[in-house]
């Protein structure tokens, strides 16, 4: 039995720019996942999926300016992120763990025609949702972020991964506002904070950069069956890589050689760091309206 930390309402309450109705859906082993579900029922779902160590706090900037452009912008929690369940236990937590409970959601809201809006871990969790079931989604936006399948870890990753599992302290706002170009403000800071009051709540924080499967791991065979799905995905793919994000800079050039629905998109270089949402907001909505225009 999962020893599970759900936080309480009142860290979520006053958040600059963040005026949306929680939504919940319980998935099995009685886990809650929280989503925010802006837009038109009917209309076509922008699934925006966050990564490590952010919540869906992080598209707030994004989250009505595509509900308005007539799409359903959905953006849900990650198991052990935001105001989703958190189990406490490490050995809860898994790659293959979390991209079952994400389809297990989709499943759930059954949702179609998607797009997919994703960085960092969100496209780690994204793009296999992708390739388990790519009859679902219409089309993908990726910025700063990948599928990686064995190959050595970049010299800026592998820092941040140690940092990650053996630092005495983990501030997981200012880590956000370190990986923003704009600067954020105290209150922006403290809601990147609020899903985590507690040492033991930010265990899925702390654990998920070990998870990334570069070098010797685990999941390189199922990263491996996803980009061969991946590699007849003729939907349109765009990538919409940062100017300025050490981890991930390049990372795109993969997808263009190997993807052919990147040939039915212009791609664009947005303005900022790793957290792009936070940085170029307006072009990461232009992409996906690229997106959803090259598929119509």
């Amino acid at each position: 039995m999962m020893t599970i930390y759900r936080t309480p309402d009142a860290r979520f309450a006053n958040l600059p720019d963040w005026p949306y109705q929680p939504n919940y859906v319980e998935i099995s082993g009685g886990l809650r996942v929280h989503y925010v579900d802006e837009g038109g029922a009917d209309a076509q779902p922008v699934l925006m999926l966050h990564g490590e160590p952010t919540w869906s706090y992080l598209y707030r900037h994004m989250i009505g300016p595509v509900s308005k452009a007539g799409l359903r912008s959905v953006a849900p929690d990650l198991i052990g992120f935001g105001r989703s369940d958190k189990p406490l236990e490490r050995s809860a937590y898994s790659y293959a763990a979390q991209v079952g409970w994400m389809r297990e959601w989709v499943e759930a809201l059954d949702l179609k025609n998607i797009i997919l809006v994703c960085q960092d871990w969100g496209s780690l969790i994204g793009l296999r949702l992708v390739a388990s079931m790519p009859e679902r989604f219409a089309g993908v936006a990726l910025s700063n972020g990948g599928l990686p399948a064995g190959e050595d870890a970049p010299r800026a990753f592998a820092i941040w991964r140690a940092f990650s599992r053996y630092s005495p302290v983990f501030p997981i706002g200012k880590i956000v506002a370190k990986g923003s170009k704009r600067g954020l403000s105290e209150t922006e800071i403290a809601a990147y904070d609020a899903p985590f009051p507690t040492r033991a709540s930010k265990v899925a924080t702390r654990v998920y950069p070990s998870f990334v499967p570069l070098g010797d791991n685990v999941a390189v065979p199922d990263q491996l069956k996803a980009w061969e799905v991946l590699e007849k995905f003729d939907k349109p793919f765009l990538c919409c890589f940062s100017d300025g994000d050490p981890i991930t800079r390049g990372g795109d050039r993969k997808f263009h050689e190997r993807i052919p629905g990147t040939k039915r998109v212009a791609h664009r270089t947005l303005r900022g760091g790793h957290f792009i949402q936070e940085d170029d907001p307006q072009g990461f909505v232009d992409a996906i309206l690229d997106v959803v225009k090259a598929g119509s």
